[in-house]
């Protein structure tokens, strides 16, 4: 195999579902944690005030953010290095430990801190594997699918964020419904994380079967060290990189702030309890179908346009929309907007996946993409609810989550404004031209 010119796989279903299965079980892992926080915080976190026990399951959630870049740094340059088989095979054994010591653990009442300290720990390596995931997985999607449907392969790692969490929280509700609330509470949240975990070895054994895509066993680039691999990246592709950034915090602040709807129904515009846990259905419809649909624009109109112009409508639509909620707070309101901006930004975020390692030669493609998703997601991702919740609770506008998510939609717009055409690029152009320099 030429590593310039490296043989192109046939993807078929199962080998697509074996690669995005590492982005699915991120989202899966979110969204039943979410659900089950408290849960959990009274499991190894137990307080005699049940909100003490609360934040500190969210602090336990957060820690793994701290972990992504260095796991998009280390993991990320090993795709560049040995290979994308390699890394994603990494990745997806480390979510399974993690994801193990969070289920299997004895709680705070068998082992006392101990228990604490190994969640803290599964946690911790989550967030590596989960920071390291996204580099090597949409790389190997981009030089494994046909040129011309590279945005409608690539966009499944998105799609499947939504086919994930849409079945977390239908199988939470199913399972609530056999077992009970309080069997759900004591004992049912490990349930659904094992659920989880039993598709990990099917990944696995599909993962290693999977042909490579980078050459990198031929390639004099993959024989440099994580180290060199990063600072070419940051040498050579400084200015792409921090355009990449913005775009992908706005596309981050626009999903935390369709996370927070729930939050928001409940707390700001008064709705019940089972409204406003309805919501997520709306978000994890949109989150499925439209990707998809961005994909395939990408592939037609070409990636800036598909970043452009949704990110540009949520810019307009976000203080009307939330205006309106504030005026006819009821459920249909909140569904319907929660369901606009879903799928506007689920369409944009298509475009930027596929758009952004196209951007990037070979030999830094997958730490490129992993090291800005990671930061972007950590600074972001692990902060928009809390600054949103507090920004209502410190000036009494109700309007804040909408001047905050225009603020980025209108920085994510001006940055993505600036980046490069790739619909049609030669993958290989970028390292040859690198090669030759």
């Amino acid at each position: 195999m030429d590593a310039r010119n490296p043989v192109r796989p046939g993807l078929d279903r199962k080998a697509v579902g074996a690669v995005v299965l590492g982005n699915a079980l991120e989202f899966y892992d979110f969204t039943v944690y979410a659900f089950f926080a408290k849960a959990i915080g009274a499991a190894f976190f137990p307080a005699s005030d049940a909100s003490h026990s609360l934040l500190a399951s969210l602090a336990l959630f957060g820690v793994g953010y701290v972990m992504r870049p260095i796991g998009g740094a280390l993991i990320g340059a090993l795709a560049d290095r040995a290979g994308r088989k390699p890394a994603m095979l990494v990745t997806i054994a480390l979510m399974a430990v993690g994801m193990l010591m969070l289920a299997a653990c004895p709680g705070y009442a068998q082992i006392g801190g101990w228990a604490q300290a190994i969640v803290i720990a599964g946690r911790l390596i989550q967030g590596l594997a989960l920071g390291g995931e996204v580099g090597p997985s949409t790389a190997y999607l981009l030089e494994a699918a046909p040129p011309e449907h590279r945005g409608f392969v690539t966009s499944w790692q998105i799609a499947s964020q939504g086919c994930a969490a849409l079945f977390a929280g239908l199988l939470a509700t199913s399972l609530a419904l056999v077992v009970g609330d309080a069997a759900m509470a004591e004992w049912g949240w490990r349930v659904m994380f094992l659920v989880g975990l039993a598709v990990v070895p099917v990944g696995l054994v599909i993962r290693s079967h999977l042909p490579e895509t980078a050459g990198a066993a031929e390639d004099p680039d993959a024989a440099a060290s994580t180290g060199a691999v990063i600072g070419r990246l940051l040498r050579e592709h400084g200015r792409l990189l921090g355009l990449t950034f913005l775009v992908i915090a706005a596309s981050t602040v626009s999903n935390a702030v369709g996370t927070n709807m729930p939050v928001y129904a409940g707390a700001t515009l008064g709705l019940s309890e089972s409204a406003a846990t309805a919501v997520p259905i709306a978000l994890g419809l949109a989150s499925v179908a439209f990707p998809l649909l961005g994909g395939f624009l990408a592939d037609r109109y070409g990636r800036r346009p598909v970043m452009i112009w949704p990110r540009a409508l949520i810019l307009l639509l976000a203080i009307p929309a939330f205006a309106w909620l504030l005026r006819a707070p009821g459920p249909a309101a909140v569904y319907a907007v929660t369901f606009l901006l879903s799928a506007l930004s689920s369409i944009n975020a298509a475009a930027i996946i596929v758009g952004i390692p196209e951007s990037l030669p070979r030999a830094v493609r997958s730490s490129g993409l992993a090291i800005v998703y990671a930061l972007a997601v950590s600074v972001f991702g692990g902060s928009t609810n809390y600054v949103i919740n507090w920004l209502i609770a410190a000036t009494g506008d109700r309007m804040a989550p909408a001047y905050y998510l225009a603020a980025f939609s209108l920085i994510g717009t001006v940055a993505a404004w600036l980046l490069p055409e790739t619909r049609g690029r030669d993958l290989e152009e970028g390292s040859r031209r690198s090669g030759s320099a």
